[in-house]
């Protein structure tokens, strides 16, 4: 007989685990909220940095030393303090929690970019600015200071180091694995990290090259070319005029000039790539003046310093060119300048330029003569202006509007300005801002672009899971039919080229993301032969637009695939002497 077992007595927990139990959940929970806090904290202090960072690089490029000097403090306060928030053990240990430890350990790399940043490249980049100040810099009969932009190079250098590091770092921090407000964070990170990297490279580079460009080292001969919006061409305009500079020891002289007449047509063409014939012929390979049609300065400047050898014989070290815009941003530096029977100003310069030149002088020589004597006064009242931080600045904002393109005939300075704002090459994508273009060329002998108005729209998104990227132009010939019968022959071509008196005609080329491909293409919706060419494995599609007085067409582009549909695109185009109105959007994709 089997005996029934005694029932057995359910033993309680020992009270040492529960109170174990206890003071674990305890410190969870304390270390929870401890790592919130901080984190709430950190978060302010990354956004109080963001701000700051941009009222620094606001201060620096207004060359305000006292107020760069207390946002760079500020800076270094702010990064310190996100940094000690998210750098201690128990925040560490936190990050090995599913879920939260991605979120935490992004939070803390971007303290600890911001802190490497604010201690690293600030300071040389501060001592740099003092050096290069426009107030320290002077221009003293004709010859430039440069021994202070030389000084600003090892600074420089030392904060791109530090700048190309973080930008490095913060590209590997994985936004997508953290949540929506981290991911901002990080977002908003990385473009202020590669935006200042980018200003810093282009100010080191600029140290590197001013001297050596300037003749310290030996004398140096330019080729400036002087180019009129009023016809335009890719680079801003017609090249009218030049001029011959001689760089020596930091002093500036014009030494030669010339117009397009110098430069008969050549019965053999100069050798062209095969993406600037397939847009233009052969006419740049024969006509100086239509040189600057080539969307590439790289391949163009070359091509005039041949010519210009050829012709005169002088060695040349470089091209630069310039177009009429930059002549009103300089007589706001400089005050008016006369010249003949003109005195011109900031407000009026572009209307006797592109206008009243062409009313009062009928003969082309003339006008050449005036295009030159303008060039040498606006040169002559540069180099003896009371202010160069006027002038600077005059400088910087043509820069900004693309109206400024510099080629070296030296490869190793070559290769550091194809790279800049100043280079005029196709311009290059960077992540999560791909680059679309619009290139514009009169190809009716007029100057009525002075009359022209462009607009120019983006819309981006994914129709049908294709990235896609719109690019609309809509060109308008602004002229007045009233005035037509007014204008002088030279500047409504009066029936040249086959283009009636008041017409224009121009070559409208878009040009989409590299590596993207075109899905559709319609003027005005409906189709037309177009050109098509690849420029840096970008594709181009090139209209003929033919306009009356007061008429408008609207060209539309598709691009699709790589580089496509990136709402941060990016809109380069011919610099015009009117703005260009620029418009982006999400692409409705039923439309």
């Amino acid at each position: 007989m089997t005996e029934n077992p005694a029932p057995r007595t359910r033993r309680r927990p020992r009270r040492w685990v529960v109170w174990a139990a206890v003071v674990v959940a305890a410190v969870l929970l304390l270390a929870a909220a401890w790592v919130l806090a901080r984190g709430a904290a950190a978060a302010g202090e990354l956004q109080k940095l963001e701000k700051t960072a941009s009222g620094l690089r606001t201060a620096v490029a207004s060359g305000d030393l006292d107020g760069a000097a207390r946002d760079a403090q500020a800076l270094s306060q702010h990064a310190r303090s996100a940094r000690d928030l998210t750098g201690d053990p128990v925040w560490r240990a936190a990050e090995i929690v599913p879920w939260a430890g991605p979120n935490l350990s992004a939070a803390r790399e971007a303290s600890q970019i911001a802190a490497d940043i604010a201690h690293g490249a600030v300071p040389p980049l501060l001592t740099a600015v003092k050096s290069i100040d426009p107030a320290r810099i002077t221009i003293t009969d004709g010859t430039i200071d440069v021994a202070l932009i030389a000084e600003a190079q090892k600074p420089l250098a030392d904060a791109t180091d530090v700048l190309t590091t973080a930008a490095a770092r913060a590209d590997r921090i994985d936004g997508g694995a953290t949540i929506p407000r981290i991911a901002e964070a990080v977002g908003q990170l990385r473009g202020v990290v590669h935006e200042s990297l980018d200003i810093v490279e282009a100010l080191h580079s600029s140290a590197v090259l001013i001297p050596p460009m300037l003749g310290v080292d030996e004398p140096r001969t330019y080729v400036v070319a002087m180019l009129n919006n009023a016809e335009l061409r890719s680079a801003g305009g017609i090249a009218g005029a030049f001029a011959l500079i001689r760089a020596d020891g930091g002093s500036l002289s014009i030494i030669g000039q010339a117009s397009t007449s110098d430069f008969p047509p050549l019965e053999t063409p100069l050798q062209l790539s095969p993406a600037t014939v397939a847009l233009f012929d052969e006419r740049p390979g024969r006509h100086m003046q239509n040189l600057t049609s080539i969307p590439d300065f790289g391949e163009a400047a070359p091509a005039m310093a041949s010519r210009w050898q050829e012709r005169f014989g002088d060695q040349i070290d470089g091209v630069i060119a310039i177009d009429a815009v930059v002549a009103r941003h300089l007589l706001a530096a400089t005050g008016p300048q006369t010249v003949g029977p003109f005195t011109m100003n900031a407000d009026n310069v572009l209307t006797v330029l592109l206008s009243d030149v062409y009313r009062r002088y009928s003969d082309p020589r003339e006008q050449d003569a005036v295009f030159a004597q303008t060039a040498a006064v606006l040169f002559d009242a540069a180099l003896r202006a009371d202010d160069p931080a006027a002038l600077i600045g005059a400088l910087g904002t043509s820069v900004a509007e693309d109206r400024v393109r510099i080629w070296s005939a030296r490869d190793s300075e070559e290769r550091i300005l194809a790279a800049s704002a100043v280079g005029g090459g196709i311009p290059s994508d960077a992540a999560g801002a791909p680059v679309v273009g619009v290139l514009l060329n009169d190809t009716s002998g007029s100057k009525m672009d002075v009359y022209a108005h462009a607009e120019i729209s983006t819309r981006t998104g994914v129709c049908d899971g294709v990235p896609t990227t719109r690019v609309q132009v809509t060109w308008t010939n602004g002229v007045p039919a009233n005035i037509v019968p007014t204008l002088p022959p030279y500047v409504s071509a009066d029936g040249w080229f086959g283009v009636a008196p008041g017409d224009t005609r121009t070559l409208v080329a878009v040009y989409g993301p590299a590596g993207a491909a075109v899905s559709r293409y319609d003027r005005d919706g409906a189709q037309e032969p177009v050109q098509t060419t690849q420029l840096e494995g970008r594709v181009a599609v090139q209209h003929s637009v033919t306009l009356p007085p007061g008429a408008s067409s609207t060209i539309t582009v598709d691009f699709i695939g790589e580089g496509a549909g990136e709402a941060g695109t990016v809109v380069k185009h011919t610099p015009m002497a009117t703005d260009v109105e620029i418009t982006t959007a999400s692409l409705r994709c039923g439309s």
